[in-house]
């Protein structure tokens, strides 16, 4: 299967040049059932390309979303108590800011089971959900969320518009990230978008990812890995312009951006382009820096647990994460090295990590069988998850966190 990409997805430049490579690895999220351990499983190379004309970090390879996203699709947003409420916040602040209400209309793209949408509808602001992973859909519909169960892209957005469906507020919470038809999908929210609509879009920041070296959050799902400036020049394309920026913590360090057909661009989004200008965030240099560092980084991950496992330590993970399965793909981490992955989403529980077939279980197994560390797979939720497992630590127990600088807890 070649699924090697010939030029940019934003831009469609053709000589995009290598940043890292992690080598080949199973599909993140594609978790296993006990049933199925022994069929042929999918993988695929994850090499980190840069494109020297409009500043895209991407990887060059695409993965039919179909495969990564339709089928038994893992991730449930309202497992989170962080990530619920930094999007509660969010759309307080937006039906407050905007004027919401009873005859506008907020649409979502990748809406999953409706953790933000919810909150539109308790206030009575119709709403339309957009997600093609059937699960989280089926669950958003359950809750009273009108949910279409398929891919965004500008053919649905020109039939929706045909529909009359035009949008005061669209919304497209770490997704774009996700999109082959970059394009595409930015035609098509310009297209649904009222002339005074706005679109708000969260993503993960490259800046953010290379300072604390969160090289785990590359894979197949993220194909792209955004700048200000790649952002910058991918909507001005469209005709639509960022206009204002926040920074937020979630996922490691995220942008918000509020993108308008109506160019008004505020200090927020001028500040962050001299920033990235400053810092070579548009150069190949900065991103091979990057790459020197994160192989150090497994290097001293590797070493901590051999030597753990030396004096006969029992160690275990949390967090069957997309990003786990790139780093224990990359630093070649398999079932000598963990015993079993606790994860608190149910979806994920009595399955088997792609690859190295490393089983997740209930969390309160930690508690059960006290394994003398844990490797923290989902870092970026290290705050919550380490207070959630506090009868762990008062046994003794202690926590891994690999990213962004390897500690132990």
């Amino acid at each position: 299967m070649n699924w090697k990409i010939a030029a940019c997805r934003s831009c469609g430049y053709a000589d995009l040049q290598l940043v890292l490579d992690l080598g080949t690895t199973p599909l993140a999220d594609a978790l296993v059932s006990h049933d199925r351990l022994s069929e042929p499983e999918i993988a695929a190379p994850l090499e980190v390309v840069f494109c020297s004309n409009c500043a895209l970090l991407q990887i060059n390879e695409t993965v039919p979303p179909e495969i990564l996203f339709c089928r038994d699709y893992p991730y449930f947003s309202s497992v989170s108590q962080s990530l619920m409420e930094h999007f509660q916040a969010s759309a307080c602040k937006l039906m407050e800011t905007r004027k919401l209400g009873t005859g506008s209309l907020v649409i979502e793209a990748a809406s999953n089971d409706g953790y933000m949408l919810q909150n539109f509808v308790q206030a009575g602001i119709p709403v339309l959900g957009i997600d093609p992973a059937e699960a989280p859909a089926r669950k958003a519909q359950r809750r009273g969320i009108p949910t279409l169960n398929t891919f965004f892209g500008r053919d649905l957005a020109q039939q929706l518009k045909l529909e009359g469906k035009q949008a005061d507020l669209f919304l497209a919470n770490n997704v774009l990230a996700h999109i082959a038809d970059l394009n595409g999908f930015v035609a098509g929210f310009r297209d649904i978008l009222k002339p005074d609509g706005l679109a708000v879009i969260e993503c993960p920041y490259v800046v953010d990812l290379v300072r604390k070296r969160e090289f785990d959050t590359i894979y197949h799902q993220h194909l792209c890995y955004f700048s200000v400036t790649a952002l910058d020049r991918l909507f001005r394309r469209h005709g639509i312009y960022l206009n204002d920026i926040e920074r937020t913590n979630i996922h490691g360090g995220s942008l918000r951006l509020y993108v308008e057909p109506v160019e008004a661009v505020q200090t927020s989004v001028l500040e962050l382009l001299d920033a990235e200008r400053i810092e070579g965030v548009d150069t190949i240099d900065y991103y091979r820096h990057f790459s020197a560092r994160v192989t150090a980084l497994r290097e001293d991950l590797l070493s901590l647990l051999s030597g753990l496992k030396t004096m006969g330590s029992r160690i275990a993970g949390y967090g069957a994460a997309a990003k786990a399965t790139t780093l224990l793909a990359y630093c070649g981490l398999g079932r000598d090295h963990l015993e079993y992955i606790a994860d608190l989403n149910s979806f994920k529980q009595g399955r088997y990590m792609a690859g190295n077939h490393i089983p997740v279980c209930h969390p309160s197994r930690l508690l059960e069988d006290k394994p003398d560390y844990v490797l923290l797979l989902s870092w970026n939720f290290a705050k919550e998850i380490i207070e959630q497992q506090q009868a762990y630590c008062n046994v003794g127990g202690h926590f891994i966190v690999p990213i962004p600088e390897l500690k132990v807890c």
